[in-house]
């Protein structure tokens, strides 16, 4: 089934998102990105979309509709830090960081779910972080963002459960990628100490999760939280 469906990744031209395109790609479905600004991984098309704007949003969804078909499977990524301590954090701090990582899901997902409920088939995967349930000083405001996921797959799977729609939250401890390639060795081997696994996840171990609770095998899975973290958040 795989190569009719249609898949788009928000914030797929970096990091795990670009990631997660990558294997869905090689998985043979039909993808598309949302990105700001550079592009998707080769195979994907690339629109532009503030997920914050849901004008934006709108119009890249069009665009994905005209050229590939119905949304079938969104894949919530699309999110950005303003690390700083709870005293120093200005209000602008904690609400764009909300605005982007809570508000942009919603306006995404609400977009998406038009074509899903159609279709009475769908996958909401919505993309948090072990830091949303385990905590992290000085970052109150992501945190806060990423925990909220898990009250939103699980009202939208009460919502939507019985027309074919599944949401599910997965939640990716420390990733290799540029930003923490770019953390000291002895920075990186302090947190390295922290997670059982004793290293951090490639973003391919975290895109085959998404894959799979995209397939039909994770038909009967929704409003999970999925960690792949290697240990680090266990019970949180």
């Amino acid at each position: 089934m795989s190569a009719e469906r249609v898949v788009l990744v928000t914030g797929g031209n970096r990091g795990i998102g670009r990631a997660i395109a990558e294997r869905f790609v090689a998985e043979g479905y039909k993808v598309a990105v949302t990105a700001r600004s550079g592009e998707g991984p080769m195979g994907t098309l690339t629109v532009r979309a503030d997920v914050t704007d849901s004008a934006q949003l709108d119009a890249a969804f069009l665009q994905v509709e005209s050229t590939l078909g119905p949304v079938e499977v969104v894949v919530a990524n699309a999110g950005i830090t303003k690390d700083t301590l709870l005293l120093r954090m200005s209000e602008d701090d904690f609400d764009s960081v909300v605005a982007t990582n809570l508000g942009g899901t919603f306006r995404v997902v609400k977009r998406a779910s038009k074509g899903m409920l159609r279709a009475r088939w769908g996958r909401v995967i919505l993309i948090s972080s072990v830091v949303g349930l385990l905590g992290s000083a000085g970052q109150i405001n992501y945190s806060s963002s990423k925990a909220a996921l898990v009250g939103f797959a699980r009202s939208l799977t009460r919502e939507l459960g019985a027309r074919g729609i599944t949401a599910n939250v997965v939640a990716p401890g420390f990733i290799e990628t540029d930003m923490t390639a770019e953390l000291p060795a002895e920075t990186q081997a302090e947190y390295k100490k922290s997670i059982p696994a004793g290293r951090f996840a490639t973003p391919d171990e975290v895109a085959g999760v998404v894959t799979w609770l995209a397939s039909d095998d994770a038909a009967y899975i929704s409003g999970a939280v999925i960690p792949v973290d290697g240990g680090l958040g266990m019970g949180h």
